[in-house]
């Protein structure tokens, strides 16, 4: 399999998964500043232009966090990366959503992507400061979610690595306190070998 990756961004959940799983793969690294995902070969594999991309060994493609996530626990069931039962996976899936959906796409994005939300630069600032106001209330909902938790489904699922992504881009891109139940869950992703290794792949270890 090959992971299509760019180091930092949101992909670097999937990473880990890979990690966790423990298969051989190959990891392609892109520049988004360097144009990578608008490159032909690239946008031929994932039109969308955007990470993550998971080519499988029979060639096709898997594009978008939660059907990648939920494909390798899916095939991996093993490692109990998806709770089996109907109400486990429904809230893994919960939190996976939200964290995509709404903390990411809506909060995240309009920060650092106003130009998506409003065409007029004099309204940027404002769609910027509405962004913070989604990312930050969403880290206290699941904050909430932690709250006497190691792992958000009470054993680490793909929606650790969902909740991960977004707190590396809290403490490690825009330097914000993470709530207190979220530092303590960032602080075990980072225990974890898997983590330790995607951030010294992806640049970032140190």
């Amino acid at each position: 399999m090959k992971l299509y990756y760019a180091p930092g961004a949101c992909s670097i959940g999937i990473h880990v998964l890979m990690e966790e799983i423990g298969k051989p793969y190959e990891a392609r690294k892109l520049s988004i500043p360097a144009g990578d995902t608008r490159s032909p070969e690239f946008t031929a594999l994932n039109p969308k232009g955007k990470v993550p991309v998971l080519q499988r060994d029979d060639g096709s493609v898997l594009t978008e966090f939660p059907a990648i996530a939920t494909w390798l626990a899916r095939t991996n069931p093993d490692l109990k990366l998806l709770p089996s039962d109907a109400e486990g996976e429904a809230r893994a899936l919960e939190v996976m959503d939200y964290v995509v959906a709404t903390v990411h796409m809506q909060g995240f994005s309009r920060m650092f992507r106003p130009g998506n939300f409003a065409p007029s630069e004099a309204d940027h600032e404002a769609v910027k400061a509405r962004g913070r106001e989604i990312f930050e209330g969403g880290l206290a909902v699941l904050d909430k979610r932690l709250a006497g938790k190691d792992w958000i489904g009470g054993a680490f699922s793909v929606a650790d690595a969902a909740l991960f992504y977004v707190e590396f881009w809290a403490a490690e891109r825009m330097k914000l306190p993470l709530p207190g139940n979220r530092a303590a869950h960032y602080a075990r992703m980072k225990a974890r070998p898997s983590v330790q290794k995607v951030l010294a792949d992806e640049g970032f270890a140190g």
